[in-house]
């Protein structure tokens, strides 16, 4: 039994594809027009890719990324017209690429890099790999002057990730600290700012991360009232006891800086002014970590 060349154009006619939308497709380029290019995927047609659609950020030739011959996944965003032909995108798989990357990155709690490109009342926004998303303003380092930061590129780890949401929330501030507690030893002395002070303790913020003096690490004496020797935005020096880089602490004290017991309470100042000399004396004592514990005093 023979089979025409219009039998076997009925039988493609016939053939049903199963192109739906939402299915990734695996296609060669064949050609290009100046509104985007077309794509052999096995179709009764060739597949259409809006120039928009064709990269993360606008492209002016689309040669340069999409060769002709070369094959590459697409995501189809309109199933078959009445031609046969379906809609690509490519930017849309990347850009579902990009939110798996930013999740596998807040997973292993590791950084990337924005660009700001606005501010608000609550903080700035930024892209990321063509995806925008939000820094709040308790999560930058520059807190006071916002409109400084637009332009500059940031160091920042996610916080929040959420395709479906369009929500992506970022932390400069964390970033930021993760790299300074890998500069950071048992003995240094650091100068920070004291960002808050609680029952137990002072919290102080200095090269990108935050540090908490303790209470007993104040004074070989005891502390009535932190609020009495300290105040908020007050600039200290303190060594550092211990970096625990699993949980994200360091732990500070300045009661090792002390010539005898209370004098911090009674003569802070006169310490500070002298804290480097203090500091060098003391770890050339101690030069190890383990030996700077030991010298320090119990409360």
């Amino acid at each position: 039994m023979s089979f025409s060349t219009d039998d076997f154009a009925r039988a493609l006619e016939q053939h049903d594809y199963q192109f739906q939308k939402g299915q990734v497709v695996r296609g060669k380029v064949a050609s290009y027009e100046s509104d985007g290019v077309y794509v052999d995927i096995g179709g009764k047609a060739a597949a259409f890719l809006p120039a928009d659609e064709a990269a993360l950020s606008p492209i002016s030739n689309p040669e340069e990324i999409l060769p002709i011959g070369e094959s590459f996944d697409f995501l189809i965003t309109r199933e078959q017209d009445a031609d046969g032909q379906v809609t690509l995108s490519l930017r849309q798989l990347l850009m579902k690429q990009v939110w798996q990357d930013l999740a596998d990155l807040m997973e292993s709690k590791q950084s990337v890099q924005a660009r700001v490109n606005g501010v608000n009342k609550g903080g700035v926004t930024v892209d990321v790999r063509g995806i925008r998303g939000f820094i709040p303003r308790s999560h930058l380092v520059d807190r006071d002057n916002l409109d400084s930061l637009v332009g500059k590129a940031l160091v920042v780890s996610p916080i929040e990730v959420d395709a479906d949401r369009r929500k992506l929330v970022l932390s400069q501030r964390l970033a930021t600290q993760a790299a300074s507690l890998s500069q950071l030893v048992a003995g240094q002395l650091i100068t920070g700012r004291i960002a808050s002070i609680k029952p137990f303790g002072v919290f102080v913020e200095f090269e990108g991360t935050t540090g908490l003096l303790h209470i007993n690490q104040v004074s070989k004496n005891y502390v009535a009232s932190l609020e009495s020797i300290f105040s908020y935005g007050q600039t200290i020096k303190a060594l550092i006891l211990e970096v625990d880089d699993v949980k994200k602490r360091v732990s500070l004290s300045t009661k090792i800086l002390e010539n005898f017991p209370g004098e911090i309470i009674e003569n802070l100042a006169g310490v500070m002014e002298t804290a480097e000399a203090r500091a060098e004396k003391l770890n050339q004592a101690a030069p190890t970590s383990t030996q700077v514990e030991e010298q320090t005093p119990s409360s």
